[in-house]
């Protein structure tokens, strides 16, 4: 199966005092771009995250977006420091014997002074805090590379059928190049013969010119070349992988043998084919571009 770049999945990891929350979405990028927005909690286990989800995604720009909220956050413990108090009480006594002023310091005053008195949350467990938030990560990761293969499957079949009337193209093209040397030839002799008048043709000569303008318009090669591109874009598609980056190389080869096409021919109805050709290919590649 193909997997599409863009996706989004969105997993909660409910447990008695916490709530874990893993948010991933993507977007089309030539390579691997892993951006992950972690409470500050959490941020040792960044590199953790990373490599848990190099095993589901090769390419794309993917958006992490993990919260946590700790329920047992109101659980937190008082902690009084005594040394700080007797400090700030020393130098207020100092400074009322130095400026000769009342020394009216009371409990409740020296209690708001910062840091005399602090809260302090229980250290939580951080070996089980990272086994959940890896499971939360995993499940998310996996709703993720679902909503891709979804996606990948409607482009697998979309592309399927742009490749089907590439070949019709290409056939009509087939069909039609040798009847541009046989005009050709006919044209040519018909303005020999108005130009000689009664006089005897020279059929060695026409044929000889006749040649040459068939290996000027020929297009036989890149006729092949082209459907042979076009079943192998189709084989990858129907084998599946992280094909994107090879199919976006032959799209290009493509494109290239139907310029090819598109300067060798002057016939109206395969100069019109090639361009529709053309188009088909751009939208193909286009398509391609969203494929990982």
């Amino acid at each position: 199966m193909i997997k599409s770049m863009t996706g989004f999945g969105r997993y909660e990891a409910v447990k008695d005092k916490m709530k874990i929350t893993v948010e991933m979405r993507a977007v089309n990028h030539r390579y691997l771009d892993i951006s992950v927005r972690i409470p500050k909690k959490l941020s040792n286990f960044e590199s953790a995250i990373r490599l848990i989800l190099k095993e589901y995604i090769q390419r794309g720009k993917v958006d992490v977006f993990v919260s946590y909220e700790d329920f047992s956050e109101t659980e937190c413990a008082l902690c009084y420091n005594e040394f700080l108090a007797g400090e700030y009480l020393k130098y207020l006594r100092q400074m009322a014997e130095t400026f000769q002023v009342r020394d009216d310091i009371t409990v409740s005053t020296l209690a708001r002074f910062p840091d005399v008195f602090t809260m302090q949350e229980q250290d939580a467990d951080e070996t089980q805090l990272k086994e959940d938030l890896e499971e939360a990560v995993r499940k998310a990761a996996e709703l993720f590379v679902d909503s891709r293969t979804k996606e990948g499957e409607n482009l697998k079949n979309d592309l399927l059928g742009k490749l089907d009337e590439m070949l019709e193209d290409v056939r009509f093209i087939e069909e039609h190049s040798p009847q541009i040397i046989e005009q050709y030839h006919e044209k040519l002799k018909a303005k020999v013969k108005e130009l000689l008048g009664d006089k005897q043709l020279d059929e060695s000569r026409i044929a000889a010119e006749v040649t040459i303008y068939a290996d000027k318009v020929c297009v036989d090669e890149e006729i092949v070349r082209l459907r042979s591109h076009i079943e192998s874009v189709k084989k990858e598609l129907l084998t599946g992988g992280s094909i994107g980056r090879k199919l976006d190389f032959i799209a290009q080869e493509m494109n290239r043998e139907a310029n090819t096409i598109l300067s060798k021919t002057s016939d109206l109805a395969v100069s019109d084919t090639g361009i529709e050709l053309k188009t088909s290919i751009e939208k193909v590649r286009e398509q391609i571009q969203n494929i990982e």
